[in-house]
């Protein structure tokens, strides 16, 4: 009986060490581990203390009733080991018994038996790839040192799950393990949720940092990758000044300071990040205070936004610059301009309003490519005028506008004239010599105008002023020319009426032999009878028609009526002569003109040779496709002339192989005849270069008889002009075609 409350005795002083033992591992272990489990595993060894304590004092007292105070600790230690997915593993290797804990049974899926039966299933069941933990594991507990390990084990039904495994070995004098404990925990949810967190962060696109004490502490790849290291440890303990200027780094601390302020303190930046090559990239940020490491720090997430900040200003720039020059645009002239206004300092504003003189004849004839090219030179020769004392804009098309502030008069006029004199030189396009010029209409604030609207409005009406006096010049805005404004946008608007109402009528001008008088072509020029305005010349209403494109459907509908009238005279008896036609460049690159000019002859029944096309020089600007539609033209047996000769920049060496008729001299140089300076020097040269090449000439514009007396001297034939007759209806062309009659039926 004695021998065996002995052996009862020391079982009891046996399980009192081991729960010591046991307490000593978990409190151990618990610096291992989350900071959460710490104050879980100080609870679990402060039990353990109590119980040690309470069962040493029953041992000594001897009390009969420590099997059942003995028997209720156990329950509550393995209540909370239960709670805290923790198992105990005790291995006396001198008596080779093993104690487990029947936790083990949760933790691993096998029983208790199986760990008893077979005392490396253990090992067996940790997942092959982290086997090379055992040997490091093995090698620290041969030395006697405690070990915390961390691996993955495969469970019966195949689950996989994370353990942390604390070992404690015990070494004889010989230095031979004679006892080991070790404490296992269920670390799987934290070491999951740890994975994730980590996959989260590393395969985030954004940059992920931590920053303390004005260094890097944490970087993600992302990070790495967008400064420019190899991996992220080349940043860590890197002063944040090595990415971000001083400046930026004074406004991201005055951001950061005033966010402590709110709610959350999470605050929202852009800046400027330096790479370690040196270059940059723009960031947008957001950083929040956090605890690293037991210290205070920041956590900074941020994306790289350069293309974005990259696109922002291409679209900005594109809003307030012309795509083809680069100039400011009519968004950034205006918003220039109202600023101004706004500026009581400003003393004074003109605006210039640009318009190029014949850039509508190149565009047509020499294409968009070469239009927009020339473009490009005239708002070099814009600013390199303007210089630093003004805004060009360009507002579309051919137009500019240009912006000068704090200047009188005199000077606006100095820039004006400067402007002119830039466009003095040609331009060069594709080996070609190109010559524009820039018509300039200028209004002064706040004298011609309160708003930006009617000072654009009048500057505008003051270029069409500029226009009418000769083009490449420049005038100021009167009062008076609101009246011409006016009637040009009454026009405009009319003209696209006019055809349907039948408002166009044609006159007649005859073409006679100088020395006789007798009518051998006739020239048909349109007139516009308005319902209100009453007789509109030509040159009022052929420019616009021109700027609107009504020119190709006007010119057709002056073909067809000519050639029905000059059928009708014939068809009444009257002798057979020509009847001219003007045809417009833009009429020449119309791809329907020859098939329109054929049709109308068939349609008539007029013959080709009494249907005279006469062009302008301005053809040259694209002799290639004009050569091709006038050969086409002479095809169908019509007679071209080459109107207003001596004007433009005609080139003899293109001249001699158009499948040109006829020259006529352009009035200004017949004006020329009665200049006692130069009397008719360049009409005579013309004269004689129309007979050297065959060309029957034309003199046009002819009022008095002392050019009639030129003209026969020079042995030029044929004239036209207010000293035969001024343009008439069809009716008294018929007078002039009867007269002829006679006189032939004398002869």
């Amino acid at each position: 009986m004695k021998m065996v409350l002995r052996k009862q005795k020391r079982n009891r002083i046996a399980i009192i060490c081991i729960f010591i033992i046991v307490s000593e591992i978990l409190f151990d272990a618990g610096s291992f581990i989350i900071p959460e489990s710490k104050l879980v595993l100080w609870f679990v060894h402060f039990c353990f203390s109590i119980l040690t304590v309470f069962l040493l004092l029953r041992l000594l007292g001897g009390s009969d009733k420590i099997s059942a105070e003995l028997h209720k600790s156990n329950q509550k230690l393995r209540n909370i080991l239960d709670t805290l997915d923790v198992a105990i593993w005790s291995h006396d290797m001198k008596a080779n018994t093993l104690i487990i804990s029947p936790e083990i049974e949760k933790m691993y899926g096998y029983s208790k038996e199986k760990f008893y039966q077979d005392l490396s299933l253990w090992n067996k069941v940790i997942d092959p790839e982290d086997s090379y933990i055992l040997d490091e594991r093995a090698e620290r507990l041969q030395s006697g040192l405690p070990v915390t390990s961390v691996y993955r084990i495969k469970r019966p039904d195949g689950e996989v799950r994370w353990i942390q495994d604390r070992g404690i070995p015990t070494l004889d004098s010989k230095g031979e393990m004679v006892y080991f404990t070790s404490v296992l925990f269920d670390i799987t949810d934290r070491r999951e949720s740890e994975d994730l967190y980590r996959s989260l962060i590393d395969m985030s696109p954004d940059i992920i940092t931590v920053i303390s004490n004005k260094q890097i502490d944490y970087v993600n790849e992302t990070g790495s990758r967008l400064v420019g290291a190899a991996v992220p440890c080349e940043l860590i303990g890197k002063p944040i000044s090595t990415f971000v200027s001083p400046e930026s780094i004074r406004d991201i601390r005055n951001v950061l300071n005033a966010s402590e302020q709110s709610v959350s303190g999470m605050t929202r930046f852009e800046l400027e990040v330096k790479r370690l090559d040196g270059g940059t990239i723009e960031m947008e940020m957001s950083a929040m205070p956090i605890l690293y490491e037991g210290r205070q720090a920041r956590q900074v997430v941020g994306r790289d936004i350069t293309e974005r900040k990259k696109a922002e200003r291409t679209i900005e720039h594109m809003a307030y610059h012309d795509s083809l020059t680069g100039l400011p645009n009519r968004n950034m002239f205006r918003n220039t301009l109202d600023s101004l206004m706004q500026d009581s300092a400003v003393e004074g504003l003109a605006v210039l309003f640009l318009d190029i003189d014949r850039f509508k004849i190149i565009n047509d004839t020499k294409g968009h490519t070469i239009g927009d090219s020339l473009l490009k030179q005239v708002a070099q020769r814009l600013e390199t005028a303007v210089g630093k004392e003004g805004l060009v804009s360009r507002q579309g098309g051919d137009e500019f506008i240009i912006l000068l502030k704090d200047m009188d008069l005199d000077y606006v006029e100095k820039v004006a004239q400067r402007i002119l004199s830039k466009f003095a030189k040609p331009f060069a396009l594709n080996g070609d010599e190109f010559f524009v010029t820039p018509s300039i209409g200028i209004s002064v604030y706040p004298k011609d105008g309160a708003d930006q609207d009617t000072l654009i409005k009048h500057a505008d009406t003051a270029m069409y002023l500029a226009k009418e006096k000769g083009k490449n010049n420049y005038q100021f805005y009167t009062p008076d020319l609101d009246s011409q404004s006016l009637r040009k946008m009454e026009l405009e608007k009319g003209l696209r009426k006019a055809l349907a109402y039948n408002q166009f009528v044609l006159h007649y001008q005859p073409q006679v032999q100088v020395e006789s008088g007798n009518v051998v072509g006739i020239e048909a020029l349109i007139r516009w009878e308005h319902p209100k305005l009453g007789i509109i010349s030509p040159g009022e209403f052929i420019p616009l028609a021109e700027e609107t494109g009504l020119i190709v459907q006007m010119g057709k509908w002056v073909l067809r009526t000519a050639a029905e009238q000059n059928k009708r005279w014939q068809d009444a008896g009257l002798p057979p002569v020509p009847v001219a036609v003007n045809v417009s460049v833009r009429q020449i690159q119309d791809d329907g003109l020859v098939e329109d000019v054929k049709q109308i002859l068939e349609e008539t029944g007029l013959a080709p040779r009494y249907l005279e096309l006469e062009i302008t020089e301005s053809i040259m600007q694209n002799i290639e496709r004009s050569t091709i539609i006038l050969d086409e033209l002479k095809d169908l047996g019509v007679i071209l002339s080459l109107d207003d000769f001596g004007k433009g920049y005609s080139s003899l060496s293109y001249l001699k192989h158009l499948p040109i008729d006829i020259i006529k001299i352009d009035k200004s140089f017949i004006d020329d005849i009665l200049d006692l300076s130069s009397p008719g020097s360049i009409a005579k040269a013309i004269i004689d270069m129309g007979q050297n090449m065959n060309f029957t000439v034309i003199a046009e514009g002819i009022e008095k008889e002392e050019q009639v007396a030129f003209l026969l001297e020079n042995a030029c034939k044929i004239g036209q002009g207010y000293y035969f007759s001024r343009p008439v209806p069809a009716h008294l062309i018929s007078e002039f075609l009867q007269k002829r009659l006679q006189e032939i039926i004398i002869q």
